[in-house]
C-alpha cells in the first residue's frame, strides 16, 4: 500500500516538528523523544552558553518520604508523643548532634555527611499544599504550585543554560516514559530505562509514515546515483529529501540511531555494573554516561518500585527503602570519585511531600506536607539548612508547617551550581541558600 507523504504541501516546518516531537508525538526514542539533529544543533552552537562541565543529577523519591523518620528529631519529646510506636529510638540512630540523627539504615549518606558533602534542608514545601501524589508531583515537576506551566523546571533550566537549543543531549531522563520535569521548549531529552533496548518508539501509524519518508529519500538518492552514472555528471541534488520538513525527519531518524548506539556503547563499556557491591539502582546508567563523557548536564532519575507511601506497618519497608537509596547514592559518588568527576556532580534528592506527624492506627503515616531534601556533592557545604518545623504548632490537620519554599532549593541549584538565571526559570525571584563552596 502506498503511504501518502503527510508533509507534502502542509507547510510544516522543522521548528513545528521539533515542538511536536517535544510533546511526545513520536519523533523520539524508546520511552520518550529523540535528540535534536546535529544539523540544527550546529546552526546555533556558537551562541550556546556553558556550565563549565557541571552536572546536576535529580533523584526523585516518589511516594512521599517520611522526613521525620529519615532525619529524626529525637531531641524533641513531642516526636515520641506523636509516634509512640514507630518513632525511632535514640539508641538506634546515627546521631548528628543533640537534636537530630539519621535513620540507622542510612550509613552511606551519613558517611558523606560526615565528610561535609550533604546539605539537609528541612521544612521544604509550598503554600496550599496538595495531598495527592500526582498533583503534588506535577507541582514539583513544573515548579508551579496551584497554577501550571507547559514545561518542566529541568526543561526550563536547559533553556536558561542554552537558550538557542544548540547543545546536543543536554537532558537525560532515566525512565520508561518522559517525566514532566524534563519537558523543554527547545531541548529534546533522551529518555530510556534499558540502555541495551534504547531505540526509537513510534505508534504503528507513525512508523509507516516515517519508514515511507526514509525509503523515499533512499530511493531518490539511488535514482540520482543511477542517472549520474549514465550521464557522466553529478546530479546528486535531485535525490534525497524533498524539503526542510522531510530533511528534519531524516535528521531525527539518523540522530536517534546515533544516540542509541552511543548509549548502548557507554553501557557496554561500563564495567562496574557487574559489581555486586555497587547497588546503584538506576543511577548506574548515569554513572556509565558520565564516565563515557556524554555531554549531558541535567540527569533526571525517578525511583522505580518506591516503598515510600508508608500508610501501613511503616517500619520495615521504610527501613529497606532508605537503605537501598542511601547505599545507591553513596555508591554513585564512590564511582564519581573513581572516574575523577566527583567535583563536577551535584545530586538533588526529594519527594513530592512528607508525611503527617502522628502515626496512624495502622502503624504507618499518612500523606503530609513539609519534607526533607538532600543536596549532595563535593561542592556542597554540608550541614542543616532551613528552619526545622515545629512539632507542637501543627497545621492543616496534624501537619508540619513549611518553612522553606521548594523553589528556593531549585533556585539555589540553578544559580549556585549551574550558573543560570533562576528568576527566569521560576518566573520570580526566590532567596537562595548559600550551600555551595566558592
Amino acid at each position: 500500500m502506498t503511504v501518502r507523504n503527510p508533509l507534502r504541501g502542509c507547510g510544516v516546518s522543522r521548528r513545528d516538528l521539533l515542538r511536536l516531537g517535544a510533546g511526545g508525538l513520536g519523533l523520539g526514542l524508546y520511552g520518550g523523544v529523540g535528540p535534536v539533529p546535529l544539523v540544527l544543533a550546529q546552526a546555533s552552537r556558537a551562541a550556546a552558553t556553558t556550565t563549565a562541565g557541571r552536572i546536576l543529577v535529580v533523584f526523585e523519591w516518589f511516594g512521599g518520604n517520611d522526613g521525620l523518620n529519615t532525619i529524626v528529631p529525637y531531641g524533641d519529646a513531642m516526636y515520641y508523643r506523636h509516634r509512640p510506636t514507630i518513632g525511632i529510638k535514640e539508641k538506634d540512630l546515627l546521631k548528628i548532634d543533640a537534636q537530630f540523627g539519621w535513620h540507622r539504615s542510612m550509613r552511606g549518606m551519613k558517611r558523606l555527611y560526615d565528610e561535609g558533602k550533604v546539605a539537609i534542608v528541612q521544612g521544604v514545601g509550598y503554600d496550599q499544599p496538595s495531598f495527592s501524589h500526582f498533583t503534588s508531583m506535577s507541582f514539583m515537576h513544573t515548579a508551579a504550585p496551584n497554577s501550571g506551566n507547559e514545561y518542566g523546571w529541568i526543561g526550563r533550566t536547559a533553556s536558561a543554560i542554552d537558550p538557542a537549543g544548540a547543545r546536543d543531549n543536554l537532558i537525560v531522563n532515566i525512565s520508561d516514559s518522559q517525566t514532566l520535569a524534563v519537558k523543554a521548549e527547545k531541548h529534546v531529552p533522551l529518555v530510556f530505562i534499558d540502555p541495551m533496548r534504547f531505540q526509537r518508539a513510534l505508534f504503528s501509524q507513525e512508523k509507516a509514515v516515517v519508514d515511507s519518508l526514509v525509503a523515499s529519500a533512499s530511493a531518490r538518492a539511488s535514482s540520482s546515483e543511477l542517472r549520474r552514472d549514465r550521464a557522466g555528471a553529478a546530479i546528486g541534488s535531485v535525490g534525497g529529501p524533498v524539503g526542510d520538513a522531510h530533511r528534519y525527519v531524516l535528521d531525527v531518524t539518523k540522530s536517534a540511531a546515533q544516540a542509541s548506539e552511543v548509549v548502548r556503547a557507554a553501557w557496554s563499556q561500563y564495567q562496574r555494573k557487574a559489581n555486586p557491591d555497587l547497588r546503584l539502582l538506576d543511577l548506574d546508567k548515569v554513572a556509565a554516561l558520565i564516565e563515557a563523557d556524554f555531554p549531558t548536564r541535567l540527569y533526571y532519575v525517578p525511583l522505580r518500585g518506591s516503598l515510600f507511601d508508608t500508610h501501613v506497618n511503616q517500619a520495615s519497608p521504610h527501613d529497606r527503602q532508605l537503605e537501598y537509596c542511601s547505599d545507591a547514592i553513596a555508591g554513585f559518588f564512590q564511582e564519581m570519585q573513581r572516574i575523577g568527576r566527583a567535583d563536577d556532580v551535584v545530586m538533588y534528592v526529594y519527594s513530592e511531600f512528607g508525611r503527617r506527624v502522628p502515626e496512624n492506627t495502622s502503624l504507618g503515616t499518612d500523606h503530609g506536607t513539609a519534607q526533607v531534601n538532600f543536596i549532595i556533592g563535593n561542592a556542597v557545604k554540608g550541614g542543616f539548612y532551613g528552619r526545622p518545623p515545629s512539632l507542637t504548632n501543627l497545621v492543616l490537620g496534624d501537619n508540619l508547617e513549611s518553612t522553606v519554599d521548594f523553589r528556593q532549593v531549585y533556585a539555589t541549584m540553578i544559580e549556585g551550581w549551574l550558573g543560570a538565571d533562576a528568576a527566569n526559570v521560576l518566573g520570580q525571584k526566590f532567596d537562595t541558600l548559600t550551600m555551595f563552596r566558592s
